[in-house]
């Protein structure tokens, strides 16, 4: 991948010369800045480390294509890149290995994707994986069994402690409940026992 990086006194300085020298836009483009303090009678200056989004699509096929390879397993992979998250989908000859109990697997390659991004890119990049919808079934069903305990909580008033799960079932969960006035969802715990809290709120 190409990462360039420019330094300029104003942070708009040094992010025109990146969009100058890809040639793109700043939607086409992932981008770190840093703020570098000057010392004695040097000035401080803005730091741009940037790379376009169409690098990143091109290393995500092309991981997959040297990870089927290494595996023998068949990977397509679909990327979309949309509110600053790389959503990719896999569709494999063998999904049940890839997805595994309760989607262990799919959730530590999707890890290990992020980290190798990170150390490619020097940035983290939000990526979404999901293999043959499994994340979005697993969600629509989340959601009715949310569904059903926020009218539980409305009706007895009394707060509700969900099962622990991951930081994006978590946030999709809090979009839920955002949809009802009478109650608030609360994060509580650490690690693997991080869960949300259903709240009923006074009037």
């Amino acid at each position: 991948m190409k990462i360039i990086n420019y330094e300029a006194k104003t942070e708009e300085e040094a992010l025109n010369k990146v969009l100058k020298e890809l040639e793109c836009e700043k939607n086409e483009i992932i981008s770190k800045t840093t703020y570098i303090e000057g010392k004695l009678f040097k000035s401080a200056k803005y730091q741009i480390e940037a790379v376009k989004v169409e690098e990143i699509i091109k290393y995500l096929n092309d991981y997959f294509k040297e990870y089927s390879k290494l595996i023998n397993i068949d990977i397509n992979s679909d990327i979309l890149y949309n509110n600053d998250c790389f959503n990719v989908v896999l569709v494999t000859s063998n999904n049940s290995i890839f997805i595994g109990k309760e989607g262990k697997n799919l959730n530590a390659l999707q890890n290990i994707v992020r980290q190798n991004l990170k150390i490619e890119t020097g940035m983290f990049i939000k990526v979404n994986i999901d293999i043959s919808n499994y994340k979005i079934k697993k969600l629509n069903i989340l959601a009715k069994e949310v569904k059903k305990i926020a009218k539980e909580v409305e009706k007895t008033k009394l707060n509700v402690s969900l099962d622990p799960m991951n930081s994006y079932e978590r946030r999709y969960i809090h979009s839920i409940i955002n949809e009802y006035k009478d109650l608030e969802t609360e994060s509580v715990g650490e690690g693997k026992e991080r869960h949300i809290i259903i709240k009923y709120i006074e009037k």
